[in-house]
């Protein structure tokens, strides 16, 4: 890793993501509040200093005002940038939202810039979840409709049945609030499994 000055750094123009107005203000205010945090998230840059990963952050560094640069030189074919590029911005993890709300602040996570889609007080206050063996079942299922009931106590066995299953996120807009949701479908077709 080396430390260069940011006018040497060319952002690169094939780059398949951005960052929109509010989010993108959060990501500039984050890097002036904490500017600590750029020699150890250096950014990515081919031979000809054009970036493979960061190319946001670039954007905010300059917007920030920042006059030197923190990157990783790499020596890649240029099937290996392609690759680079698309994998560095993936994001494999999911965020668990019950330990979201109980040890982590609302307002600071949003200050942050991660995308609260959800009421993480409401989330506070379901938290008492009832051991196994306590949960209420109603005796009075619809038989037509034929229920099959699944019930998880750990987030990974909710994730592998949700690959399993096939079950897709699905949204829906709030017309109260203008505002996108995003959920896991869980009501699927028998016929599908059958």
């Amino acid at each position: 890793m080396e430390t260069i000055a940011i006018s040497k750094v060319r952002p690169n123009s094939e780059n398949p993501r951005y960052i929109k107005d509010e989010k993108f203000k959060k990501l500039v205010q984050s890097i002036k509040e904490f500017p600590e945090m750029m020699p150890v998230r250096p950014i990515v840059v081919n031979k000809e200093m054009v970036v493979l990963g960061g190319n946001m952050r670039l954007k905010a560094m300059q917007e920030a005002g920042l006059e030197k640069v923190w990157v990783e030189v790499v020596d890649w074919s240029e099937e290996k940038q392609r690759e680079f590029i698309i994998k560095d911005n993936v994001g494999f993890g999911e965020w668990d939202w019950d330990e979201l709300a109980n040890t982590w602040d609302a307002e600071e996570l949003d200050q942050w810039g991660l995308d609260v889609p959800i009421d993480l007080e409401e989330i506070k206050e379901t938290k008492d979840i009832p051991e196994t063996g306590e949960i209420e079942f109603s005796d009075e299922l619809l038989l037509e409709h034929n229920y099959i009931v699944l019930y998880f106590d750990n987030p990974m066995d909710w994730e592998v049945a949700q690959e399993v299953y096939g079950l897709k996120k699905v949204k829906s807009n709030d017309p109260a609030e203008g505002v996108q949701k995003y959920g896991i479908g869980r009501v699927i077709n028998g016929k599908d499994f059958i």
